[in-house]
């Protein structure tokens, strides 16, 4: 057994602390499908296409800790780490990811740590997305638990490219390959295109909501 395992899989704190955070991911996932209801009533359309949802794995959250130089111990998951619950939202649209963000953060019981909009400042390499880190409470038998999860909320042209680029340079170790700079050029230059396609098809979808309210 590696040893992040037996510092986790064997403590009871530990098992608990993973059942609150997918408890929170339940609660935040609930709340983002009861919106996407909602608007297919309303306006006869559903803004999110799909969610995907993970909490880390006990040797992702080790090698987190020992990156950040921080003792093994379930306080420092509470305490330093944002990311241990996890959703991605896929919108059809742009102005669908800003609707979910704003519709998300106005709810009463959430609360909004931190935002990083990737989308209008996109990453070197072309990463583009909306990234949230959200507070919300979640009710258990004997106690109230303030929990935190990351949203991540992208279109399905922004997922198509991220997905492929994560698959192209992290599993295929590409970053000691001879010619990296020439592949990285290549990555980013198909990101711009993909926020080109993105651009264009909200533009398209304005023009037939004009023409239909006309």
């Amino acid at each position: 057994m590696d040893e992040s395992n037996i510092i986790f899989s064997e403590t009871k704190q530990f098992e608990e602390l993973m059942m609150m955070y997918e408890c929170a991911i339940l609660e935040v996932r609930t709340k983002l499908e009861v919106l996407d209801r909602e608007f297919s009533v309303r306006y006869k359309r559903n803004p999110i296409s799909s969610i995907e949802s993970r909490v880390k794995s006990p040797m992702s959250i080790y090698r987190k800790l020992k990156k950040d130089n921080l003792e093994i111990s379930v306080k420092n998951i509470t305490r330093n780490l944002n990311d241990v619950a996890g959703i991605r939202v896929i919108c059809n649209f742009i102005d669908d990811i800003y609707n979910v963000v704003n519709l998300l953060g106005r709810q009463d019981d959430v609360r909004v740590v931190s935002t990083k909009d990737y989308i209008r400042n996109p990453k070197s390499n072309g990463y583009r997305s909306y990234h949230m880190i959200v507070e919300i409470p979640i009710f258990f038998a004997k106690c109230k638990q303030i929990m935190r999860v990351e949203v991540q909320i992208r279109t399905i042209a922004m997922n198509f490219w991220a997905s492929l680029e994560h698959q192209l340079r992290y599993k295929k170790d590409i970053e000691m390959m001879e010619g990296i700079d020439e592949i990285s050029r290549e990555l980013l230059e198909a990101a711009n295109v993909i926020a080109e396609t993105d651009q264009r098809m909200q533009e398209i979808k304005y023009k037939i909501e004009k023409i239909a309210d006309a």
